[in-house]
């Protein structure tokens, strides 16, 4: 085998492993899974027979095809889970409600086997809800930054005021004959009386 086959076959392993992921992130999976394996021994078990040496014995009880039966729906509700969990508060109480029907019908509930893991697969399913989408990092207005985190005004980076633009000079700010004395920075030869203009 080449290496190329084999970095390719990782490549497919990963691939395939991150959506299986992804899809396993959008429903309650663990949740239709231990309602899965909570409705196998339930419906197995009646149809069993335990090999003790020499000597069979049948488990089958009057009730196996109620055993049947819970244990299918158990099986069935689990993969509404899986495969469409709109109804999964629904599926999660019908399945705790099977399990407790379970005791005095199946075998004291697949012995206690399937009637614990029918009734967290059941909780899991009410509890369970589909996460909110987070907000993408990289957009400034989406997750601003907080204020301790946020540069000062007056600090910037160098060269962060290249080619901005300079602001208009007022007349007689390069007029040497008139000083700069004033408070205003304007000389008295300039013509400029704090706001008010003198004609001749």
């Amino acid at each position: 085998m080449s290496p190329e086959s084999t970095g390719q076959n990782k490549h497919n392993l990963t691939v395939y492993r991150r959506g299986f992921r992804t899809w396993r992130g959008n429903r309650p999976f663990w949740a239709g899974l231990f309602t899965m394996l909570g409705g196998a021994p339930i419906a197995y078990f009646p149809y069993a027979d335990l090999q003790l040496g020499n000597m069979t014995l049948a488990m089958s009880t009057t009730a196996g095809a109620g055993s049947l039966i819970i244990g299918v729906l158990l099986i069935t509700l689990g993969l509404t889970m899986w495969f469409h969990s709109i109804v999964r508060v629904f599926a999660g109480v019908a399945a705790i409600l099977l399990a407790l029907i379970s005791i005095p019908v199946a075998n004291i509930g697949g012995f206690v086997i399937g009637f614990l893991f029918a009734l967290i697969g059941g909780a899991l399913s009410i509890s369970w809800a589909p996460g909110e989408p987070q907000a993408d990092a990289q957009d400034p207005e989406a997750a601003p930054l907080p204020l301790d985190k946020q540069q000062p005004e007056s600090e910037y980076a160098e060269g962060a005021l290249h080619g901005a633009t300079v602001p208009p000079q007022q007349p007689g700010d390069h007029d040497t004959a008139s000083g700069y004395g004033t408070a205003s920075g304007y000389g008295t030869a300039s013509g400029y009386d704090g706001g008010t203009h003198r004609a001749g």
